[in-house]
């Protein structure tokens, strides 16, 4: 059954006022310094990408984006951003809040037959001004919302974390394989120049293999309980899915490597009023081949947002490690000198471009279902007290 998440009961209503995702791996065999998210081939499991197979020479259109939830993080930061970028733009939007449209079609110049609800979200496959869903809702809905857009033979952006269960993830990613579209999570430090450095640094062993690593990142929630980030059905879980998913990608693009074990504990509840569906906090560690290990923290009740990585000849730091912008690095030879960019720019420019010249992103569907059951087997590490193997 089709979920309307307008219709939802009282705090799970209440996302759709309060959404602002806040701060949402691997080497995959490309330079983590490339501009854009490609990889060469024929995309995910040799799907045939929309609309890859334009003609030598033929001018490229941008793409049209549609955002799927006009909370916090579309309305300040990736409406913004598409504002910015070369090869895609704000076609569209879907929200159940009938206020918010005015607004946004004055600010955006958006047609009428661009704007959707949740009730009208399916006839979206019949508007060729939208190639691109980018689904910016609460977790629970992540999945629900990504298989209808791709049966609407839309391309799909998936905010973090892609779901909250790996179940949900394989159904998201068959959807669309079945219906020929790409799916790329919303990994916009993939983007960043300080991060893909440490990708560098630590994947390449620039300073000698990894040792140890340590992460953490949090914020203090605050003002009325009675919203999605506190509610089990639409969170999945507390500041590890939202925040934590941050140090688990961070250890793993640091490394290039997938962790073998996990162990965990929750933190104490100081704060019950707010946390009695999720934690409050959660410390973990991740075992990774050869040795190396990450410490790793996050907290709905704390302020962190830092990396730190000890390798045998040097180390490296990212402090604030995760944020929007103001990321500062240094390593054991001096301070990183890179720039501040739109990450979320370049986030949505690099998937336009895999799908304008049918290449894989560098942040796919597989990557996001990897993190959710690392996510899954710290919940259970933590459940249990026991050494949890992935």
């Amino acid at each position: 059954m089709k979920k309307d998440p307008s219709s939802l009961p009282s705090n799970r209503r209440s996302f759709i006022r309060n959404v602002s995702l806040l701060l949402g791996t691997a080497g995959l065999g490309i330079s983590p310094l490339s501009l854009f998210s490609c990889q060469s081939g024929s995309g995910e499991a040799g799907v045939q990408a929309k609309p890859g197979n334009r003609q030598q020479g033929a001018p490229q259109r941008k793409l049209g984006i549609a955002l799927v939830g006009l909370g916090g993080y579309s309305r300040g930061q990736l409406a913004p951003a598409l504002q910015e970028t070369e090869k895609c733009y704000l076609a569209g939007i879907v929200t159940g809040t009938p206020s918010k449209i005015g607004e946004w079609k004055s600010k955006y110049k958006i047609p009428d037959k661009n704007v959707y609800n949740y009730d009208t979200f399916d006839q979206i496959a019949d508007n060729k001004d939208i190639d691109i869903i980018y689904i910016v809702l609460p977790n629970g809905l992540h999945a629900e919302y990504t298989i209808r857009a791709a049966q609407a033979g839309k391309h799909v952006i998936c905010e973090k974390p892609m779901a909250t269960s790996v179940a949900d993830c394989q159904r998201m990613i068959d959807a669309c394989n079945q219906n020929g579209v790409k799916l790329s999570i919303g990994y916009r430090l993939h983007f960043e120049p300080h991060n893909q450095r440490v990708m560098e640094l630590g994947q390449q062993e620039v300073f000698g293999p990894v040792k140890r690593i340590e992460s953490s990142n949090s914020f203090v929630i605050s003002g009325s309980p009675d919203v999605w980030r506190l509610d089990k059905e639409l969170g999945g879980g507390g500041p590890l899915m939202d925040m934590g998913v941050y140090c688990v990608q961070g250890a793993c693009y640091t490394m290039g490597k997938d962790p073998v074990a996990v162990t965990a504990k929750f933190g104490e509840v100081t704060r019950p009023k707010y946390f009695s569906e999720v934690e409050q906090s959660i410390s973990w560690q991740m075992e990774f081949p050869g040795g190396a290990t990450a410490d790793c923290s996050s907290s709905y009740n704390d302020r962190a947002s830092r990396l730190y990585t000890e390798a045998e000849k040097g180390w490296w730091k990212l402090e604030p490690a995760y944020g929007y912008s103001g990321i500062s690095g240094v390593t054991s030879e001096g301070p990183m000198d890179y720039p501040q960019v739109n990450q979320q720019a370049r986030q949505m420019d690099g998937f336009a471009e895999c799908i304008l010249e049918n290449k894989q992103t560098r942040v796919p569907g597989e990557m996001g279902m990897r993190d959710v059951k690392i996510l899954m087997a710290i919940y259970e590490a933590a459940r249990t007290g026991g050494r949890v193997s992935i």
